[in-house]
């Protein structure tokens, strides 16, 4: 096992996954709010830097290979279940969710059963995109709850993040349903018996 630097951002961050929750159990809202959000918008960045970091200094490791999409996958699935818990169970964000969350456990498998041959289903552009506006659509999401109890519901602050968070978040259950289908068509040729 390779420790450099985007290895250890990638482990910090699948550390920081259930955290998010945590913040929920051990404060009272909305610091829980706040100290959700920033650990959220932290893991987010750290997603982007170790990236760039491993391909720019030449680090590029199995590890990190095997450790950044489930780090990735972590940081959304806790986030959404932690989201929609407190959201009281709203069809609005149910759905996109679902699509999320069943994609993402369905590409794992995919991915776990192909074993040697799931270089097949290398990450893509879309994929990037994707993960990227899941993020963006979270952390939208995690910012409605701080400005809801900073500023009260029905502000303008409250009422903007958490349309941009629904829409966002609508976008990337898009994105994530095309990407899944995506990844089932090049492995499908593997899956015949």
């Amino acid at each position: 096992m390779t420790w450099n630097i985007p290895n250890i951002l990638s482990v910090l961050r699948l550390f920081a996954a259930p955290m998010v929750a945590v913040m929920f159990l051990y404060f009272e809202r909305p610091a829980a709010d706040w100290f959700a959000l920033g650990l959220f918008i932290v893991a987010s960045v750290t997603d982007w830097f170790d990236g760039y970091l491993a391909r720019a200094w030449g680090q590029e490791t199995k590890m990190g290979a095997m450790i950044d999409p489930i780090a990735d996958k972590a940081m959304v699935v806790i986030a959404l279940m932690v989201i929609v818990g407190y959201s009281s169970m709203s069809p609005w964000l149910v759905l996109p969710a679902t699509v999320i969350l069943f994609r993402e456990v369905f590409v794992s498998g995919l991915r776990e059963f192909l074993g040697d041959v799931a270089g097949t289903l290398k990450v893509t552009n879309l994929a990037k995109w994707k993960t990227a506006t899941q993020m963006i659509a979270i952390t939208c999401l995690f910012a409605q709850g701080v400005f809801e109890h900073y500023m009260g519901a029905g502000t303008a602050g409250e009422v903007l993040s958490g349309w941009a968070g629904l829409v966002l978040l609508w976008v990337a259950g898009g994105l994530t349903a095309v990407t899944g289908m995506d990844y089932f068509l090049k492995a499908r040729r593997y899956l015949k018996d």
